[in-house]
């Protein structure tokens, strides 16, 4: 962290407040390498602790910041390492919970930006927009005035970009473990006065994951970093290839190709096959969703809309 960074920080704590041209400031000396280091965001939090009122630009430059550190620091980037899901977390959490807005839209945004991240993380964002509906407290709830056991237009929108979020579960879909959690909710604020947006959400949700299609999946970070190295290594056959074909004939190029595996023949995917397959709804998935509705006693107005949808598709 540089001696500038440092200054600027300690003055605006000394303050409580931040200037729009403090916070150029702050970016200008952050990001002269293109790069958000340890101590950099570290620093970033601590002041965003001490601001009494953070302004629009504040809260800008703290989400931009720390989601490109925690995303694009370890190698290799886009994929959340451990440690900094780790530290993260730690980070936002005041007495087990997610202390402002601009914390909780930090760690949505960090889903949405990763192509992978640690289930930890995961699971803890939902955690703290399930424990806000339930207790009626936390920065989604307009400072308590929202009773507790309904949902908001804003925990439906978090809801509905966590669960679809790249670094989800299950990229661009809605996982078991998802799914389940829209029910809890569902069960939790029955007859409540909940968002208007809140039913379709739980449809197109649950309905995702009975219906979504499981063939596309994103690289996993242990997979991403296997093949950073090898495009890494220069004596890899990839060199080598290139190095061959400046000295190989034309008729001995196919061979070179065949060499590093280019020229293998892949076995035939039905990628329409296995979308229909998908899409059908399993003996396993009616006996998990039948589980579901029975959960309460009764079908309620969500469960036939469900229902409908899912008749309808």
């Amino acid at each position: 962290m540089t001696l500038h960074f440092r200054a600027l920080a300690a003055q605006a704590a000394e303050d409580s407040a931040i200037s729009a041209q403090e916070i150029l400031a702050l970016r200008r000396a952050a990001w002269p390498d293109g790069k958000i280091d340890p101590e950099e965001a570290e620093a970033i939090f601590i002041l965003n602790d001490q601001i009494a009122e953070p302004t629009r630009e504040w809260s800008d430059f703290f989400i931009e910041a720390l989601v490109e550190f925690v995303v694009n620091t370890a190698a290799p980037k886009g994929h959340i390492s451990v440690e900094n899901a780790r530290w993260l977390i730690e980070r936002v959490s005041h007495d087990g919970k997610v202390g402002s807005l601009t914390e909780l839209e930090l760690l949505v945004r960090v889903l949405e930006k990763a192509e992978s991240a640690p289930d930890g993380l995961r699971v803890y964002v939902l955690q703290q927009i399930e424990r806000e509906v339930l207790s009626g407290e936390g920065p989604t709830r307009d400072g308590g005035m929202l009773d507790p056991g309904s949902i908001t237009a804003a925990e439906c929108t978090l809801i509905r970009r966590t669960i679809f979020a790249s670094g989800g579960d299950r990229p661009a879909g809605v996982s078991r473990r998802e799914a389940e959690m829209l029910f809890r909710l569902k069960d939790a604020t029955l007859d409540a006065d909940n968002a208007p947006a809140w039913e379709r959400l739980f449809v197109q949700g649950v309905g995702n994951y009975l219906q979504g299609w499981n063939g596309a999946k994103g690289l996993t970070r242990e997979r991403a970093a296997e093949l950073e190295a090898f495009m890494n290594d220069r004596s890899s056959h990839i060199g080598k290839f290139f190095g061959r074909m400046a000295r190989t004939d034309v008729s001995s190029f196919a061979q070179a190709l065949r060499d590093v595996g280019f020229g293998r023949k892949q076995p035939e995917r039905d990628v329409f096959g296995e979308a229909a397959q998908d899409h059908a709804v399993t003996d396993t998935e009616s006996t998990w969703l039948q589980a579901r509705i029975d959960a309460n006693d009764e079908v309620d107005a969500l469960d036939e809309a469900l229902l409908k949808f899912l008749a309808e598709g």
